[in-house]
């Protein structure tokens, strides 16, 4: 059994690494993340352990990341070869909201003043947490440095234990807030570390802060929920809006398909009493850049979708037989108001010459490939150019996917109005510990323990559920058949493969339980944003140091 960390010191070292990692102002997406990698340098290389065992931590390099940032990283070496890890992301959301105040959005005690001096124009919650000086304020105290702060702080403690039993890892890692190259990068670490030290991966936990519906419990995630983005691409038949029955307007199938999807809980999981919530329209825009009095030629948009169990397969089959159920319902409209339009002119009765048309992305581009050898390199060389640009920061995800959609559309042999879907990044895979506890009952007496240690100790009963409904970088460490998933997302996804992939082969050989244990916290993205003090200094160390040590232990 590892020795229980000095629980004074303790508050002393996780308050003091808050603070200076709060200082850091790593925005996410941006070169300031660079300035993580200094307090750790600082951080974990003042260490005595750390100055001993230089090859126990350090930088490693993100492969091919256009702002050419680095996985922070540290180990104890204990012994055996059992090893849990711990992530927390450095990266934070900008600091607009702050507004006039935005030079105290990093000093946790200067901003607390601050905002003590308006609280009567807060929300009552936030007043009341003010006034009573219960939690700590500051862009990233929440989400999620406080977190980390707890993870480094046990890690040093640890450090000093000659008698350690199995082996902990911390891990930093930035772009949580956008598409999670820190966590997809630091896959390579744990496999080449696994593999040059012979580790056995048995628990990885997060310390994601956790939001509190009563107050008086607090949370466990076993997982973590998924994403996935289905984008759908309507190119109609252009023509002016006084000769209607002349074109297909994509606006009418696009609004037939929005409305067919928007929280439609069809498309929703349910898996072990939790529920993912409906899924919503992100994004939505026509061709136009300008008014003129023709129909725009199409209508593009995504749909996030949450998931706890369904494949991307299965998500996109569903959206196939949507988007063709749609599209025939507005054929059906439109001929029957063309029918109209005929009666009224006494002319005879015929059909609009329009067809059902529902295609993959896969299946243009394999079309566009089949009709042109000179396709292939024309879209490399085009695709080279907008992936300058959205590294440069001149174009969005979103505009970039749907740039190449029209591209490939405009290189194939028809104009027939056609619905195309697809995915577009990022892909957050769900995870959960199903399969694990249907191996061994072990698990859920580890979670059951994990409570009664809070309640003895604390007073304070914590709930469980599955899935941490936030997303997360647990997201990137269970995989099975990634095979399949590979294939799948490849002839979905425009971008994958190229600027965006994620290491499917990587997770699935690293794959391990995960689990949530972060400290309580409001107001993620607020200017308000804070955490709750004795959360961060006291129960969550505790608790966090109790799931180790039965993991390592076990």
């Amino acid at each position: 059994m590892n020795k229980m960390p000095d629980a004074a010191r303790l508050k002393v070292d996780i308050k003091d690494i808050l603070y200076k990692y709060i200082a850091v102002e790593s925005f996410s997406s941006t070169a300031n993340e660079h300035g993580a990698e200094e307090f750790w340098k600082q951080e974990v290389g003042e260490v005595p352990y750390f100055k001993a065992n230089p090859d126990n931590w350090g930088l490693y390099a993100i492969p091919d990341d256009y702002l050419d940032r680095n996985v922070l990283w540290a180990m104890v070496k204990g012994k055996g070869s059992k090893t849990v890890v711990c992530i927390h992301h450095y990266d934070v959301v900008p600091i607009e909201d702050f507004q006039s105040i935005k030079e105290y959005a990093f000093k946790p005690e200067e901003l607390k003043a601050k905002l003590l001096e308006a609280a009567d124009t807060f929300a009552e919650d936030v007043a009341k947490d003010l006034k009573e000086d219960t939690f700590t304020f500051g862009r990233g105290a929440c989400d999620m440095k406080g977190g980390g702060s707890i993870q480094l702080a046990l890690l040093r403690q640890y450090s000093e234990d000659p008698d350690f039993e199995g082996n902990m890892i911390v891990i930093g890692v930035p772009d949580e807030e956008n598409l999670s190259a820190g966590m997809r990068g630091a896959i390579g670490l744990l496999n080449q570390l696994k593999e040059k030290y012979g580790l056995e991966y048995k628990f990885m936990f997060n310390s994601e802060p956790h939001q509190r519906k009563d107050f008086s419990r607090g949370m466990f995630s076993m997982g973590s929920i998924g994403k996935l983005m289905p984008f759908v691409y309507v190119r109609g038949f252009l023509a002016h809006a006084g000769k209607s029955f002349e074109g297909l307007n994509p606006v009418g199938v696009m609004g037939d398909i929005v409305s067919a999807t928007e929280l439609n809980m069809d498309l929703a999981d349910t898996a072990v009493g939790e529920s993912a919530p409906g899924p919503t329209w992100l994004y939505l825009k026509d061709s136009k850049v300008s008014y003129d009095v023709s129909m725009p030629l199409y209508m593009y948009g995504c749909l996030s979708v949450l998931t706890l169990v369904q494949t991307p397969q299965e998500l996109l089959e569903k959206i196939r037989v949507i988007c063709e159920d749609c599209f025939g319902k507005t054929l059906d409209r439109m001929n029957a108001a063309y029918a109209r339009y005929l009666k009224n002119l006494g002319q005879p009765e015929a059909k609009l010459p329009w067809k059902n048309n529902v295609k993959t992305f896969g299946a243009i581009y394999a079309q566009a490939c089949s009709e042109d050898p000179a396709f292939e390199p024309a879209y490399k060389e085009f695709n080279e150019e907008l992936q300058k640009q959205f590294l440069a920061g001149t174009l969005s995800i979103i505009d970039y996917n749907c740039k190449l959609v029209d591209y490939v559309f405009d290189r194939i042999s028809t104009n027939d109005p056609t619905v195309i879907y697809g995915l577009v990044p990022p892909y957050y895979p769900h995870v959960a510990n199903l399969q694990y506890e249907a191996e061994d009952p072990w698990y859920k007496e580890f979670y059951a323990e994990l409570g009664k240690f809070s309640e003895e100790q604390f007073g304070l009963p914590y709930d469980m559920e599955y899935f941490y409904t936030g997303i997360s970088d647990l997201s990137y460490i269970q995989m099975k058949n990634a095979g399949e998933v590979r294939k799948a997302l490849a002839d979905s996804t425009p971008l994958f493969g190229g600027v965006y992939d994620v290491p499917l082969e990587g997770i699935e050989a690293v794959s391990m339980p995960v689990m949530n244990i972060g400290p309580w916290g409001k107001d993620f993205h607020k200017m308000t944003e804070r955490v709750n003090t004795e959360d961060l200094l006291v129960r969550t160390p505790a608790i966090l140091h109790k799931a180790i040590t039965d993991v390592l232990c076990k």
